[in-house]
């Protein structure tokens, strides 16, 4: 197994959702084979009328038949196992040798569930959970954090560069999932300190979008107060990541607190804020929709 990259494969994805349709894309582009698989079938014929060299299978068993790779991107545990367990699904067709990435926000139990399945038919797994949101997955950008064997990971690592800015290698199977976890731990407090700061600034009548140029250019500097800043003051929330998956990344990374003991109160107290939102009716709104709560406090006072 080496880094070169490799000629042309035959690859299959499954699930075109925000992150996983243009990230197929950008496999059809490196001149692969791409077959794709998507629950919503509608939305799978649009990518391929985009992609005209590629193919759609109406199961993912047949999607992934004769595939080299297999790469998945869902929305949690219970999509991944519909899509994986079953006579129509993934394992059922994924040959020997085969890899199985899965790009999907989940839980570390799941990803070593999926390993030991693949281990029992001679394939291998991969969790590869990506960091970049839309914007990240659209341009190419994304940063990954895989977990599983060094040989595999070096092998796939060459394929995921068609959409990745940086590929790691964080450890065993389930060490891609627990570093997604930190990822969103820190997110969760950046967005709320960033929150209260431009609620602050506003009760102190000061200049919100000065306040951004001054902070930004010091120790403050953070990408959601460069990404999301400017959105916040104006009060637009209509696009990125949203809140309702947020809560489920959250939701898994507090479960597996408290398996391992870690103390996270911030963490916890800003998923309840999350809440908070979601009660709003902000479910879909971008996760910087934080200042929001803290508006409606106001208001509500």
């Amino acid at each position: 197994m080496t880094d070169e990259k490799p000629d042309s494969m035959n690859l299959a994805f499954v699930g075109l959702g925000v992150m996983g349709f243009p990230m197929a894309g950008h496999l059809v582009s490196q001149g692969h084979h791409v077959t794709v698989y998507n629950r919503t079938h509608s939305k799978a014929q649009h990518w391929l009328s985009l992609h005209a060299q590629g193919h759609v299978a109406d199961t993912p068993r047949e999607a992934v038949q004769g595939a080299d790779m297999v790469f998945m991107c869902l929305g949690n545990d219970n999509d991944l196992r519909s899509v994986v367990y079953g006579d129509s699904g993934v394992l059922a067709g994924l040959g020997e040798e085969a890899i199985l990435v899965d790009h999907t926000t989940a839980s570390a139990m799941i990803a070593r569930e999926f390993s030991s399945a693949c281990d029992a038919q001679k394939a291998f797994f991969l969790d590869a959970p990506v960091s970049g949101g839309q914007s990240g997955a659209e341009n190419g950008k994304l940063t990954i954090m895989c977990g599983g064997d060094e040989g595999v990971f070096r092998r796939v690592r060459p394929i995921l560069q068609a959409y990745a800015k940086s590929v790691t290698l964080m450890g065993p199977t389930g060490a891609g999932q627990l570093t997604k976890m930190v990822n969103q731990i820190c997110i969760a407090g950046a967005l709320q300190g960033l929150s209260e700061a431009l609620h602050f600034s506003r009760k102190a009548g000061l200049d919100g979008q000065r306040v951004l140029d001054v902070i930004s250019g010091g120790a403050a500097q953070s990408w959601q107060m460069d990404n999301r800043g400017r959105t916040m003051l104006e009060d637009r929330f209509d696009f990125g990541f949203a809140v309702d998956w947020m809560r489920k990344d959250l939701g898994l990374l507090l479960d597996e607190s408290r398996k391992n003991g870690a103390l996270l109160p911030m963490t916890a107290l800003v998923d309840q804020f999350y809440a908070e939102v979601q009660s709003m009716g902000g479910g879909r709104w971008d996760t910087s929709s934080l200042i929001r709560r803290l508006e409606r406090t106001e208001h509500d006072a």
